[in-house]
């Protein structure tokens, strides 16, 4: 790479903040995937301490939207478990908050995105799947839960085979759900680092490229909010599977 030009995968690499001394063989220090992930807790609860610290009738702004993230998680879980899926709302809300405050916290400058590394949202992929896969299996008792990537009137000699398949579908599904967040983060920040190392510069031409990075960045901000919906859009979509009587 050229001198001056700032390396664009710079901003993905885990490094050590605080050092802290192994435990049991393992390293537990903190690091800037760590903060960022506390940044986002953070973010998440002083969002709605301070949008619900009054509960007006007439609601402001911060209540607004807070409410508005409320009923729109709500609305999408409600429709995809068909009313049956409610008493789980607070994990897929929560799942929610957490992700798109992740993403957002990764849009400050100097900050770091734990949704771009794909051991973070395969971890929270893999706890959706495992969730839903016990839910599954406790409601419908492991012989009805293989039956239920079995459709109905199918000829005998075909279900072993479309078992098979279905099922190697459904293995895939953490990885197609942490591969879309991670890969949507990582090639949106890259782009918008490669397009930041030519505004300095190129001084007065770099106005066009720095006008670019404006609508850039506003673009990757919806992109923020869209991939978070969309983990838990599908997260409820599978949940909805696991509650009724056929996938």
């Amino acid at each position: 790479m050229a001198a001056g030009m700032h390396n664009p995968l710079e901003q993905f690499a885990v490094n050590p903040v605080f050092t802290l001394p192994q435990q049991f063989g393992y390293d537990i220090s903190i690091t800037n995937s760590t903060l960022g992930m506390f940044a986002a807790v953070l973010g998440v609860t002083l969002f709605f301490l301070v949008a619900m610290r009054k509960k007006a009738m007439v609601p402001g702004r911060m209540q607004s939207l807070a409410e508005m993230m409320y009923e729109f998680v709500y609305g999408f879980l409600d429709e995809n478990t068909h009313h049956k899926g409610m008493k789980y709302f607070s994990f897929i809300f929560t799942l929610f908050l957490f992700i798109l405050f992740m993403n957002l916290v990764g849009m400050i400058p100097y900050s770091f995105t734990p949704t771009s590394h794909i051991i973070v949202t395969l971890g929270m992929a893999a706890v959706v799947f495992i969730g839903v896969t016990l839910i599954g299996i406790l409601k419908k008792g492991p012989i009805g839960f293989l039956k239920g990537f079995i459709p109905p009137g199918l000829p005998v000699w075909m279900g072993p085979l479309l078992l098979v398949i279905e099922m190697v579908s459904y293995l895939v599904r953490p990885l197609s759900l942490s591969i879309r967040l991670a890969a949507n983060m990582f090639a949106g920040h890259t782009l918008m680092k490669v397009i930041a190392g030519f505004v300095l510069p190129l001084g007065l031409f770099g106005i066009a490229p720095g006008l670019f990075l404006v609508g850039l960045t506003a673009l990757e901000i919806f992109v923020c909010i869209l991939q978070a919906y969309v983990f838990a859009l599908l997260s409820s979509l599978y949940l909805g599977e696991a509650l009724s009587e056929h996938h």
